[in-house]
């Protein structure tokens, strides 16, 4: 291509490549379109969704990861706003220029108490807390292998990357590959990373039995909680809680943007753990600190579901009912022992259009799984029941799917 003569000119021939990469996107039907969703405060799970046409209609979602109705709860809300009027929108910065503020610095003492860790530290985000936790941790251990399991988070896989540590990954969830590549890994330090719920097909790890192994050839183990915390333990801890396991797992790593209904990420280990990630890790360093106000509907959350089991009592009886209603409608219901419902169509195409369909006719709202979220040939809706998804959401929600699959004539 010869030389364009000004900024405008190359700017469009730029552009092409852009286009183009968009191109195969709709080719492979898997370009993405993000209805316009309005939740309403205090009556979740309904919302409004506004149409192309300015139009609007209320709905139902049932894909929502805020599992636990916990962004709309009064007190979460009322810390909020209290916190606002009291501190204003912002935080002021990076916590290296504007230092720390009180609800974050109670964030992460509360949170190091829900895991029993001597510490936590919040990033902005749990995919951040990823990134930057294990990315960090690798590059301060010499010659450290990472072990992690085949179906873990982009966000795992991308601070596995850029932490630049040999990578092996282990076959998902299977014990007897991962002690094969833990023996060929010999004497060098080894960081076993990996989740508690996977959150595409509802299973759960075996988190002391790899425990076992980690101290059977000397490795530190980083365990992601993020569709587990607030949700399972008789605090919230998530599954490890639950099974009597934080103490083994050297750094835990959750949300604030799920369970406890906000936004937010972080890691649970000891302090100097934690005092290392905070002083390496550029995705700490150089990015704004949680505001306040936010900081504080977290902590409000927390504190609540740290005392509170009914909201996780409802939400496994609706979770229960809710995959005993879609079998019995003859769905292809994915069998989990967790919150997540599956539903798998395996085709991309077809899985948009049972989600516009659903969404178009039954106004009920649940966003389609494609790749790369999940391989190809697995397309899915990923149905998340709350506990205010009562025995009516859930007969509409069987009845509009039959019907969805009865129309599309998906198998």
């Amino acid at each position: 291509m010869a030389p364009l003569s000004n900024s405008v000119g190359a700017s469009q021939a730029y552009e092409c490549h852009f286009r183009d990469a968009l191109e195969r996107l709709h080719g492979e039907q898997r370009y993405r379109v993000f209805a316009d969703i309005e939740r309403i405060a205090g009556r979740f799970p309904a919302a409004k969704w506004r149409r192309s046409d300015g139009t609007v209609t209320e709905i139902t979602v049932w894909c929502s990861n805020d599992y636990l109705g916990m962004g709309q709860h009064p007190e979460v809300v009322a810390a909020m706003t209290a916190t606002a009027h009291r501190c204003g929108a912002g935080a002021g910065g990076t916590r290296n220029i504007a230092g720390n503020h009180s609800p974050l610095v109670d964030l992460e003492s509360e949170i190091a108490d829900l895991h029993d860790k001597e510490a936590s530290l919040v990033f902005t985000s749990g995919y951040v807390s990823n990134q930057a936790g294990i990315s960090t941790i690798g590059k301060l251990i010499p010659d450290c292998v990472v072990l992690s399991d085949a179906l873990n988070h982009n966000s795992i896989i991308e601070g596995v990357r850029q932490s630049g540590c040999e990578k092996r990954v282990f076959r998902h969830n299977h014990l007897g590959h991962l002690e094969t590549l833990l023996r060929e890994a010999g004497d060098r330090p080894k960081l076993i990373v990996f989740e508690s719920v996977y959150s595409m097909d509802g299973d759960v790890s075996p988190i002391g039995a790899i425990c076992d192994l980690a101290d059977q050839y000397g490795a530190m183990t980083y365990l992601d909680e993020v569709h587990a915390v607030g949700l399972y333990g008789p605090r919230g801890g998530g599954i490890s809680e639950r099974d009597g396991l934080m103490h083994r797992v050297t750094v835990i790593e959750g949300t604030l943007a799920k369970g406890f209904g906000c936004v937010g990420g972080y890691i649970a280990a000891s302090q100097v753990i934690c005092d290392a990630v905070r002083s390496f890790a550029p995705g700490f360093i150089f990015t704004t600190a949680m505001p306040p106000p936010v900081a504080a509907a977290a902590l409000a959350s927390l504190r609540y579901l740290k005392h509170s089991s009914a909201e996780r009592e409802a939400h496994q009886r609706q979770a229960a009912a809710t995959k005993a209603a879609l079998r019995a409608a003859g769905l292809p219901v994915l069998p989990t022992e967790t919150h997540i419902v599956p539903i798998v169509v395996g085709d991309a195409k077809l899985c948009k259009a049972a989600a516009d369909h659903l969404l178009e006719r039954h106004a009920i709202y649940i966003q389609p799984i494609n790749y790369p979220t999940v391989p190809r040939g697995t397309e899915r809706l990923r149905i998340t029941p709350s506990p205010f998804h009562g025995e009516e959401h859930i007969a509409k929600l069987a009845a509009a799917l039959a019907e969805t699959w009865d129309t599309l004539s998906l198998a």
